[in-house]
């Protein structure tokens, strides 16, 4: 049944910076406090002759007034990033179950069912084709994909050689040489899977890709 995983991180990660919060609060007080003993203090004991500068006293203000606004800021970015956090936990739950197309260039097949694959092309292409690769290296289907518009655009393998022998369950690999006018293109391989679980780590979220892999979520191009 797929699950999201760790989404007590994000409570938690709300509490420590509820913590942090008043911690921070706390320090920017005990802060404004003792300069304003030593002030006070400083102003009781100067020379009446001598009293302190105008300019002198602006300055010392404008400083305890400095550090107590990095305090407040600091706090605010604390705040901010947690909230984020928990946005992006709950908007990636929303990927479960659904097909995604994610960086990278591997295919795993079972031994039987198809499997699919992506690409993205930074403009358009006169002529596309995958090479599925074997793990030892070796070619094992070339797939002519023919003209193409620039975005993303799907394409399966059956797990067929070019001989037309059912390839051995297994990961494989592809590759992609788009041309336009004897030139190259630009082109992203993309992975295509379905989300079985999410995961939220110190980095963000994670996607678990039937087929795939962990995928940071960052990474996933197109949801279906």
């Amino acid at each position: 049944m797929p699950t999201v995983q760790n989404t007590s991180a994000s409570g938690a990660s709300a509490a420590t910076t509820a913590g942090m919060a008043a911690a921070a609060a706390s320090n920017s007080s005990d802060i404004q406090d003792r300069f304003l003993k030593l002030l006070v203090s400083q102003l009781k004991n100067q020379d009446p002759l001598n009293p302190m500068d105008n300019a002198q006293l602006t300055s010392q203000l404008s400083q305890i007034s400095t550090v107590t606004g990095i305090e407040k800021l600091n706090t605010a970015m604390q705040s901010l990033s947690a909230s984020f956090i928990s946005a992006q936990s709950l908007q990636s739950a929303g990927l479960i179950g659904h097909t995604v197309f994610a960086e990278g260039s591997n295919l795993a097949f079972n031994g039987s069912a198809a499997v699919s694959g992506g690409i993205n092309l930074s403009q358009s292409a006169d002529s596309v084709k995958v090479n599925v690769v074997g793990p030892s290296g070796n070619v094992v289907r070339q797939i002519d994909l023919g003209a193409r518009q620039a975005g993303l655009a799907g394409f399966q393998w059956d797990g067929r050689s070019d001989g037309g022998v059912t390839a051995a369950a297994g990961t494989y690999s592809f590759q992609i040489t788009a041309t336009s006018s004897g030139k190259a293109v630009p082109v992203t391989s993309l992975m295509s899977g379905t989300v079985s679980s999410v995961m939220l780590g110190s980095d963000g979220a994670h996607a678990m890709v039937t087929g795939v892999g962990d995928v940071p979520v960052q990474q996933i191009r197109q949801i279906m």
